[in-house]
């Protein structure tokens, strides 16, 4: 049996880059949820920061949440965070208390 995770993940821009890092951001929503796996890849901005991005992410697996980082359009973005980040990423693995069936 699998151990459904989900990730928050914080990203905060450079503020040159706030939007840029944004749009990025929106671009792997749909590929990402059709990835085997992910259960919900939600996107949201932060309404005291405008430079912080923060992804709530739901995977049935931890293997499947590294299966996405494998992926050419995530890794693609990946390089360019130390150009579009003000710092590093903030990521909070847990698991659900009450996963679905």
């Amino acid at each position: 049996m699998t151990t459904q995770l989900t990730l928050i993940a914080r990203l905060t821009a450079k503020p040159q880059h706030a939007v840029e890092l944004g749009e990025a951001l929106k671009a792997l929503i749909y590929p990402t949820s059709k990835e085997a796996g992910s259960l919900g890849y939600t996107l949201h901005r932060d309404n005291d920061d405008p430079n912080a991005w923060i992804l709530y992410e739901t995977w049935a697996s931890r293997a499947d949440l590294d299966a996405h980082f494998a992926q050419p359009y995530t890794k693609a973005l990946l390089v360019r965070f130390p150009d579009l980040l003000a710092r590093e990423m903030e990521l909070t693995f847990a698991t659900a208390m009450n996963p679905r069936a």
